[in-house]
């Protein structure tokens, strides 16, 4: 088994260093090596663009660090091209507990339902994560890696908004200095992100004075694979503590410690292993793997897009680790920016698409700083009255089921519903259920062509996506026919899937190239509300941007060019 966290990767030397090297303009340069910027990284390599992703570092990171990894991360790593690795290596779980003292209050289950390819989340530790990412991202040959490269300094050259706009990096490395040259720079370089400070940019929020341990323990144990969550036990009294199962036989303890904690001598062991004993009981056998001390700040910068420089992951917002949002809203930043960026540097979209980009993920940067807010005031009340409305909560929870939607040990992370995109085409017709315009599309058990299992979200991704809801074994009129012809011929042609229902005839009049599922269970049109006839729009990102539930060609024409910033029809 390769040990992630000892790994390191040598530097080399790069075009830009080569005695008589010709100035050469990168599409995109991506500036940290952590999961973020390697998934950013793929996304686009995989959709042809060049790219170069540099990091000052030469290793992976070290300790659990992220570990909760949601479905919504899972599903896009299946698009990048490794999720499988993810889900066979990571621990998958469903159901949480929260417990008052050494009282189970009560207990969730975050995928209730059937039918999903992914659970609701897996735990894995970072430095598989980024493992797994970077060996995905070495098969790809337009992606070209560059270890122990800092960058240090930065400018900004041409007109923003023109083809001659770019970027320059200076870039220090073991060879000395050089420049550096891409259309686009996406800054995923972390929390203290040396690119923003280079810009003279900040974050504003708020910074929680509290202080946690985190201690991933190696132990056998027979503690199912659930979160647990405990509210003052009676082996760590007046604080909280969060227990998870991680692979290879580690289990993550976050203990909370109060601002008054020395965080130096909280790490060594003859502190740590008390409490882990604490918990554990004394027969228990354990080994330290990992001890860390953190504090937490929920913080944001104001734009997320500086003129051809973009922020994404950590650089640009920050939240405390109550729900698993830090980590998983940065591949949503990756996923969103990726394909708005191949588009404009393929000139299929204009440049102002990437104005969505900074729009929409400050959106859901602001939606996961509230409840990641609401998350740690709960857990840590910071007056009197706080407290008592605390505990109120916990003590009706055990008997009552609307006091435990007030229970909060971490809203954990969902993706954000863009329902306010400039992208969307707004609803004319009556529909139910989650699929609003902005909604991540939901998945559902299909089978394809030849009756082979498969699922719906492994038919979207990479490009727009037109789904067509049809009944087997009838026509399509004509108004649908002209709607898809439209929109497969079109200057950027998106790809047809017809998802039909019941065993008859594939419907004349679909475009050759469509992709056919049968919706044998039935789950696909019921999580979409749809009936013969209705019709999906979907971005690269498996967002919604439009749906009718009768469709013609105008209608397509325009959605689709508002979803790209670029011109309509009349």
């Amino acid at each position: 088994m390769i040990d992630y966290q000892t790994l390191t990767f040598d530097y080399a030397r790069c075009h830009e260093q080569g005695a008589h090297a010709e100035p050469r303009v990168h599409a995109v340069a991506v500036v940290g090596a952590g999961p973020v910027g390697l998934a950013t990284a793929i996304d686009l390599a995989r959709q042809g663009i060049s790219v170069v992703l540099v990091d000052d570092d030469c290793t992976l990171s070290t300790g659990s660090r992220a570990i909760c990894f949601s479905k919504r991360s899972l599903d896009i790593f299946d698009r990048l091209g490794c999720g499988e690795r993810m889900v066979e290596k990571g621990v998958s779980w469903n159901v949480g507990k929260v417990f008052r003292k050494d009282e189970l209050v009560y207990t969730f289950n975050l995928l209730p339902e059937s039918g999903h390819r992914r659970p609701a989340f897996v735990n894995l530790q970072q430095y598989y994560v980024e493992g797994f990412l970077l060996e995905r991202a070495r098969e790809l040959p337009n992606l070209e890696i560059r270890w122990k490269s800092k960058v240090t300094g930065l400018a900004q050259r041409g007109t923003p908004g023109t083809e001659s706009a770019h970027v320059a990096l200076n870039v220090e490395t073991p060879d000395g200095p050089y420049e550096l040259l891409a259309r686009y720079v996406v800054a995923s370089d972390g929390s203290r992100s040396p690119l923003r400070t280079l810009m003279g940019l900040d974050s504003q929020g708020r910074t929680f004075k509290d202080r946690f341990l985190i201690a991933d323990v190696k132990m056998e144990a027979d503690f199912p694979t659930e979160r647990w969550f405990w509210f003052d036990p009676p082996f760590h009294p007046n604080q909280s503590v969060l227990l998870h199962r991680q692979p290879d036989n580690v289990w993550r303890i976050d203990f909370q410690l109060g601002w008054d904690a020395d965080p130096v001598l909280e790490k060594t062991p003859e502190r740590v292993i008390p409490r882990v004993r604490a918990l554990l009981g004394p027969d228990v056998k354990f080994e330290l793997e990992w001890v860390s001390i953190y504090t937490f700040s929920c913080l944001r910068m104001e734009r997320f897009r500086h003129g051809n420089v973009l922020f994404a992951g950590d650089s640009a917002h920050l939240v405390s680790p109550f729900g698993a949002r830090g980590a998983n809203s940065g591949f949503q930043d990756a996923e969103n920016l990726a394909w708005k960026l191949a588009a404009v540097l393929e000139r299929r979209a204009s440049d102002a698409l990437l104005d969505t980009y900074a729009s929409e993920r400050e959106y859901a940067a602001d939606e996961n700083i509230r409840n990641s807010t609401r998350s740690t005031d709960f857990i840590t009340p910071k007056s009197a009255v706080s407290r008592v409305f605390r505990d109120a909560v916990l003590t009706l929870a055990r008997e009552h089921a609307f006091a435990r939607q007030l229970v909060n040990s971490g809203r954990l992370s969902v993706p954000a519903v863009l329902r306010e995109s400039s992208l969307n085409t707004a609803d004319e017709d009556a529909f139910s259920g989650l699929m609003v315009p902005g909604a991540p599309c939901t998945d559902a058990p299909v089978a394809d062509a030849n009756g082979k299992a498969s699922w719906l979200l492994a038919q979207l991704g990479d490009c727009f996506k037109g789904v067509l809801f049809c009944a087997a074994g009838t026509a399509l009129n004509v108004q649908t026919i002209a709607a898809l012809e439209s929109l497969a011929k079109g200057a950027v042609p998106a790809k047809i899937v017809a998802v039909l229902e019941g065993e008859g005839a594939v419907p004349a009049g679909l475009p050759l190239n469509t992709t056919i599922v049968r919706d044998n269970a039935g789950l696909a049109s019921q999580r979409y509300d749809a009936q013969a006839g209705t019709f999906y729009l979907i971005r690269p990102d498996q967002h919604v941007c439009a749906r009718w539930r009768r469709v013609d060609a105008d209608c397509v024409a325009n959605a689709f060019a508002k979803a790209l910033c670029v011109a309509g029809t009349a």
